[in-house]
């Protein structure tokens, strides 16, 4: 059963060694997602899902306690491991989500419980998604996710994707929905308008939605900003 969730925006830029002289722009949000990482180790859970999106060339699939992660793509020599490492580390590894996951675990200075991470196909549909969120929820009788993922990447003219009029009504409605813990809001987010608008949250979220269905979760918004122009949101359900 799910008993708490932290969900954390996923860019690579949270990490200070690749944001370099840029790191304090996101100050803001590294504090509210090592907040909702202490929902996360309160609520005392038996195992922690890292769920985020499979990137561009990345493969979704499980990857084990252990995995291995780097930024060395992003021009610079910092390592992750996926929660505690003991003897070989598992084969491959981690995306670019998850290692950015594992970072935010290993500055919590995470040891609560074992940890997997789950890297997931951007347009799996929203029925997939619900169905391997009650999956993860029903895998022992307490468990926390730490959900990664962005909104939309079309906040601005210098955005990813250019600016789109639709991408700050789609990010507020994600957004009400994560700080409230409104599954069924989450559940509903428009999966064709969340490709367009690059939103690569979307599976994720309602892979949170299909685990919380049911547990009386409350939650509460900890950021909301699109710095870059992409849509960050960090909230935290317990």
């Amino acid at each position: 059963m799910l008993v708490a969730a932290a969900v954390c925006p996923s860019p690579p830029l949270l990490v200070p060694d690749v944001a370099a002289g840029a790191a304090p722009e996101l100050d803001a949000a590294r504090t509210a997602c090592a907040d909702a990482l202490g929902v996360l180790a309160a609520s005392r859970p038996e195992v922690l899902f890292v769920v985020g999106p499979a990137g561009p060339g990345e493969e979704p699939g499980v990857h084990g306690q252990g995995t291995r992660g780097s930024f060395e793509g992003f021009g610079v020599a910092t390592r992750v491991t996926l929660g505690t490492s003991g003897g070989s580390a598992p084969e491959g590894g981690l995306p670019v989500a998850l290692a950015v996951g594992a970072w935010l675990l290993d500055r919590a200075r995470w040891s609560f419980a074992p940890v997997e991470g789950l890297a997931v196909d951007t347009g799996l549909t929203a029925a997939r998604c619900a169905e391997v969120g009650r999956e993860l929820a029903g895998r022992a009788r307490r468990v926390a996710l730490l959900v990664m993922g962005d909104g939309s990447a079309c906040r601005s003219l210098k955005a990813p994707g250019y600016l789109d009029e639709r991408a700050a009504p789609f990010d507020a409605e994600a957004a009400r929905a994560l700080g409230a813990a409104d599954t069924a809001g989450l559940a509903a987010l428009d999966e064709a308008l969340a490709h367009e608008l690059q939103a690569a949250g979307r599976a994720p979220w309602q892979i949170l939605a299909g685990a919380a269905d049911g547990a009386g979760l409350t939650g509460q918004l900890l950021y909301e900003d699109a710095p870059y122009g992409v849509g960050y949101v960090v909230a935290a359900w317990s």
